[in-house]
């Protein structure tokens, strides 16, 4: 949402002058709305209720007026808080700052419109102003497709997270109580199995914040910098993790295999190294 917004406000302007120009070509409201406004449905799929106000009083005298269904609950109801931002002068039409609507929820901006004491309003929808407009690219099939395999994706990544916590505690105890054997490796071990849990969990998480719950129709760059940068550390502290555990089942069993333990151990310094300069340069850019 926060990118639509963004986008709206880098091109409020030109929007602005398209709803205003055209619904000043349209002509009279008030001939329409014996058709419960039908054409402008139609000439306007972002156009998601229409309803009209008396000027002196700033109350609506229409019901709610949806593209499939009209609700009566709404006449009588003070449109002050509104109109009372709105500039609104004779054959003016004057459009609104975007907010969330009561009556459908979604973010949206309203067009006023001023004929022979009503004022007609008219609710568009962003996200589809922005699509129609060719501002953002929203296609509601495949984003549906995309949105459910990113879900049941993350859901199985959790789980698979989740038995992995469920697998290292399982080790621990067993080597603790079972066993009877505490040892370097069998604390190191669920150690090792806990972070690569925590990595994947935390991945799983980003995944659905970013693709389903807080969908992204553009390509952000700073989002996926930090996904990057946190998974990598997770797994960077991992593989450390597993080289201490590598020199000392060396130290103790054989001096001679140290040389392994010492690649090891320049393999995650060069992952290190590269990550430190990834970041650096990334902000140097910013």
């Amino acid at each position: 949402m926060q990118e639509l917004m963004q986008t709206y406000k880098d091109n409020s302007q030109d929007i602005e002058n398209f709803l205003v120009e055209t619904i000043k070509n349209i002509g009279y409201l008030q001939l329409k709305e014996s058709s419960n406004f039908k054409t402008l449905f139609e000439i306007f799929p972002s156009l998601e209720l229409i309803y009209i106000c008396d000027k002196d009083t700033l109350t609506q005298t229409s019901p709610n007026i949806y593209r499939k269904k009209i609700t009566q609950t709404q006449i009588g109801s003070s449109r002050k808080y509104l109109l009372s931002k709105l500039s609104i002068e004779e054959r003016c039409v004057t459009v609104s700052h975007p907010y969330i609507s009561s009556a459908t929820g979604k973010t949206c901006v309203t067009v006023a419109k001023e004929e022979d004491g009503k004022i007609f309003l008219l609710d568009f929808e962003i996200s589809v102003l922005l699509q129609r407009l060719g501002l953002v690219n929203i296609h509601k099939q495949f984003n549906f497709i995309s949105k459910s395999f990113y879900m049941i994706t993350g859901n199985v990544m959790m789980l698979l997270a989740l038995f992995t916590v469920g697998y290292a505690l399982f080790d621990f105890l067993h080597s603790l109580f079972i066993k009877g054997d505490v040892s370097i490796e069998s604390i190191f071990k669920p150690v090792i199995a806990l972070t690569l849990g925590l990595a994947i969990f935390d991945l799983a998480k980003t995944v659905i914040e970013q693709e389903v719950v807080f969908k992204s129709y553009s390509k952000n760059g700073r989002a996926e910098y930090k996904v990057l940068v946190k998974f990598s550390i997770t797994i960077i502290i991992a593989l450390l993790i597993e080289s201490l555990m590598v020199v000392f089942k060396i130290a103790i069993a054989d001096y001679h295999q140290m040389i392994h333990a010492f690649y090891l151990v320049g393999g995650v310094s060069v992952l290190m190294t590269s990550l430190g300069a990834f970041i650096y340069f990334t902000k140097q850019k910013d």
